[in-house]
């Protein structure tokens, strides 16, 4: 017991407690917490690998590094960013929607042509998976909708306009965020990519993982999505869906133009047959 209380009382005691409390703490944690998605099995595959890393060289170094470690600019911006431990879902949502490879430095890169084919950027992304742990590419039950109920596409619009409305607009459309960028319309986006956009957040796009959107709701998600673009637009033009102020536009220059054009007809008229 005295020795207990000498030790106790050493000036190292309080370090030693507090180490011992936070590897207990680290270690609790690293067992009972979520699991995020990681590398996928693409990054077991040596020779995926391997093809992916000589592509990376030739097509990706320039800009990110040729160990993917990101590259800044002789003014201290950014030329490249890293890619170590973005997964093989950003690596497949960015080349397979024709963003990388980037044409030049903009605030946002836009979708275009698809320069690589499937092949390849699936050795591209079992290259940038097999660098550190990452979202994995999404499987079907992200984005599989097919014989969903009612009740799962409207809570999948509950969680649309509550997290995506605010950049996307109410129907998907897109919008402009300032800055050079924009939130880009989902109309026609596949569904594997919506799912990808989400785990990733690609530009200016927020995260949204598992944890917080589980895999389910983001399927209904994207089938609300696909049903808002199928629906028809019963009320007449949709005017590009972008809200009211293209329809108030379209109210004053139709509605209130019109009414001044017929004004300006009937006084014309009016003043010719006093002339008469």
């Amino acid at each position: 017991m005295r020795s207990l209380s000498t030790h106790r009382r050493h000036p190292l005691a309080g370090v030693l407690v507090l180490l011992i409390g936070l590897l207990l703490v680290g270690g609790v944690y690293a067992a009972f917490a979520p699991r995020s998605a990681q590398a996928e099995s693409l990054a077991d595959d040596e020779a995926l690998v391997e093809a992916g890393r000589k592509l990376f060289l030739v097509g990706c170094a320039s800009c990110h590094g040729s160990n993917a470690q990101g590259l800044l600019q002789t003014r201290g911006g950014q030329f490249g960013p890293s890619l170590i431990g973005v997964g093989a879902a950003a690596v497949d949502f960015q080349v397979g929607t024709g963003r990388m490879p980037l044409a030049q430095n903009s605030p946002q890169a836009p979708d275009k042509p698809v320069i690589y084919d499937a092949d390849e950027i699936e050795a591209l992304a079992a290259y940038v998976a097999s660098l550190a742990p990452g979202p994995a590419i999404p499987g079907p039950e992200y984005y599989d909708t097919s014989g969903l109920s009612e009740e799962e596409i409207v809570e999948g619009g509950e969680f649309f306009r509550t997290n995506c409305t605010a950049c996307h607009n109410s129907v998907g459309i897109g919008g402009a965020l300032g800055g050079g960028r924009y939130a880009p319309s989902l109309e026609g986006v596949e569904g594997k990519y919506f799912a990808e956009a989400m785990l990733t957040g690609p530009q200016s796009m927020p995260v949204f993982s598992d944890d917080v959107i589980t895999p389910e709701d983001k399927r209904n998600i994207v089938a609300y999505v696909e049903e808002i673009q199928s629906a028809p637009a019963n009320g007449g033009l949709s005017l590009g869906g972008v809200g009211p102020v293209a329809e108030g536009l379209v109210g004053w220059l139709v509605g209130i133009g019109g009414l001044v054009l017929a004004a300006l007809w009937i006084t014309k008229a009016a003043m010719r047959v006093r002339k008469q």
